[in-house]
């Protein structure tokens, strides 16, 4: 069966003021949904509000994922049902291995008894890594330390490929990536793509587009997704901004407080 996610009405807030105020969006397998809008909107929080980060509260809706109340999880719990998120400042773990953290993690969802085996598990990371043109050293370095933006974002990318997620959330994985990262970074999520699994990407620049095509684009405001449209509205966006959507929907003051 086909993924599907299905975010109803979902509202979260910090210390006590709501961020989100009504996101509702269905995502199906094999579907490519972008998130744009200014800074202060909401995006961000969305993404941390799904994968379960405790500073956000959610205080209305529901989120299901093939069937299953991600919002009854642990954050461990949404990982192994299969929501991955890419994060717009990936975390640095000083004396854990990257290659460690990776086989944990894959262990982490499989049942007991059929963990991954050392020797496949390296097989698959090599391949991976030769195909994101990473060095091969960073298997044995820690988790993202001294790791640059560029590499630190490469690193999601193995994260993802080798976890094998229904649902990954991308949030601005583009963000400090020169050309040629970017395209490496987009060609890892091109090939990912099928029908087993959705992507929500998060960015605020046409350019990551260009090289992963959506198939809907979405503008959030004030909390809310106000606008949907095609890649064509990605586009308009880049060469006209925001302030169309603001003036065709009377939107005074697009800002929440937080990304």
């Amino acid at each position: 069966m086909a993924t599907h996610f299905v975010i109803d009405g979902l509202k979260a807030a910090i210390e006590g003021k709501e961020i989100l105020k009504g996101i509702n969006l269905e995502i199906k397998g094999g579907e490519i949904h972008a998130i744009m809008g200014p800074n202060g909107t909401g995006k961000s929080t969305l993404a941390s509000a799904l994968m379960g980060h405790p500073k956000y509260e959610v205080t209305e809706g529901s989120a299901f994922l093939d069937g299953e109340d991600l919002l009854e999880m642990g954050v461990d719990e949404r990982a192994r049902a299969g929501l991955f998120l890419a994060m717009q400042y990936p975390s640095e773990i000083p004396g854990v291995t990257n290659s460690d953290f990776l086989r944990s993690a894959i262990n982490a969802r499989r049942e007991e008894g059929s963990e991954i085996s050392l020797i496949k598990f390296i097989r698959q990371m090599e391949g991976k890594m030769k195909a994101l043109e990473m060095n091969p050293e960073f298997a044995h370095r820690y988790l993202n330390e001294g790791f640059s933006g560029g590499e630190k974002k490469r690193n999601e990318i193995l994260q993802m490929t080798l976890l094998d997620p229904k649902i990954v959330v991308l949030d601005e994985i583009d963000s400090g990536l020169d050309i040629d990262a970017l395209k490496i970074v987009s060609k890892g999520v091109n090939e990912m793509r099928s029908e087993d699994r959705g992507f929500l990407i998060i960015t605020h620049y046409q350019r990551l587009l260009n090289y992963i095509t959506p198939d809907f684009v979405h503008v959030m405001m004030q909390g809310r997704i106000v606008k949907s449209g095609g890649p064509e509205l990605a586009e308009r966006l880049e060469n006209e901004g925001y302030d169309w959507v603001k003036e065709e929907l009377g939107i005074v003051d697009e800002t929440v407080g937080q990304a």
